[in-house]
């Protein structure tokens, strides 16, 4: 198969291309080179996709099996695809978010057909409304998409609410020991999935035909509680985490920038039903617990102290919101 990915060396996307390349797909990367991430084996144009006269020359004599847009949030961005690739590719798939997902839930377990609603995040109306676009396309043009909705999916980040993902500054707080917050009480339920793990679901819908005009989640099927999520951070640092639970409204109240990931996401439960996946993709599992993940995230982190980015303003903000709850 001859395959087109759209960016392809981000946290998700690297474990994906790798395994696309591992299993012999002819695998082209379309992105700007900036995150200095090598795929050996991969295809390189190295150009930006919102150039649409620098990409034309690029692709016009290109078709494919499959592209795939890891990087596109809005609808007109969509829109540009469907009319660069309607006649290119027999396949697209579209990178949405489980943040697209009904907040708050009506029912703890969530599937495909959980309704689409989230009035918390710009972010996930965004895909909202990306994934509607496709939906006419294909009901109305024919055109092949396939909708992908990761939830929260780390290898390069580090996957808790507060302090962390590119930056380092929950692990800085941590060594020192200082107040490390946990939104709400520490037992609303989370699934976090290590992209390794993502990669063997989103690998075996390449090319699936019978994948056409359907949305799939690809989740881990285990379950935590942010208290064990961050308890299962502070074992791989090595240290006993100094807790401090806050309500999600209450820190939103003093960071409002928080809204959207926090009420719009982690606040609430998110237990994923991975049946249709399994379906389509019959030897879909995944095997990495998180308590085993995060030691992999951490050694990336380690290996090189420009990766250990701590941001003074994100952590000012945290000590901000703690003494603001303190007070009470």
């Amino acid at each position: 198969m001859k395959v087109l990915f759209i960016g392809g060396t981000g946290n998700i996307s690297t474990s994906v291309s790798k395994l696309c390349v591992k299993n012999g797909i002819d695998l082209y990367l379309l992105n700007r080179g900036t995150r200095g991430v090598e795929i050996p084996g991969a295809k390189v144009f190295k150009g930006d996709i919102s150039d649409i006269d620098q990409l034309g020359s690029v692709i016009k004599d290109h078709k494919w099996d499959s592209v795939v847009n890891w990087i596109a949030f809005t609808e007109s961005e969509v829109e540009r695809d469907i009319n660069l690739f309607a006649d290119r590719t027999k396949q697209y798939i579209f990178i949405s978010s489980a943040s697209v997902y009904q907040k708050p839930p009506v029912h703890p377990v969530i599937t495909e057909s959980t309704p689409l609603y989230n009035p918390f995040w710009e972010y996930s109306r965004n895909k909202i409304a990306c994934e509607d676009r496709l939906n006419r396309a294909y009901r109305e043009e024919n055109f092949p998409a396939v909708i992908v909705r990761p939830s929260l999916t780390y290898d390069t980040v580090i996957p808790v609410a507060l302090g962390g993902w590119t930056n380092f500054n929950i692990i800085d707080r941590l060594k020192k020991g200082d107040k490390i917050i946990i939104h709400g009480d520490g037992s609303s339920l989370w699934t976090i999935t290590h992209a390794e793990d993502f990669a063997k679901g989103f690998v075996g819908l390449i090319g699936h035909e019978q994948a056409t005009g359907h949305a799939f989640h690809i989740t881990s099927d285990e379950i935590l509680t942010w208290d064990q999520i961050y308890q299962d951070v502070a074992d791989a640092v090595g240290v006993e985490p100094n807790i401090i639970h806050i309500p999600s409204d209450f820190i939103c109240r003093v960071d409002e920038t928080q809204t959207g990931t926090l009420l719009g996401d982690k606040a609430r439960s998110g237990i994923f039903d991975n049946t249709k996946i399994k379906m389509f993709v019959p030897d879909y599992k995944a095997v990495i617990p998180f308590k085993q993940g995060i030691k992999r995230t951490l050694a990336w982190f380690n290996a090189d102290p420009k990766r250990q980015v701590i941001s003074k303003e994100l952590d000012d903000m945290l000590n901000k919101i703690i003494r603001e709850y303190e007070k009470k």
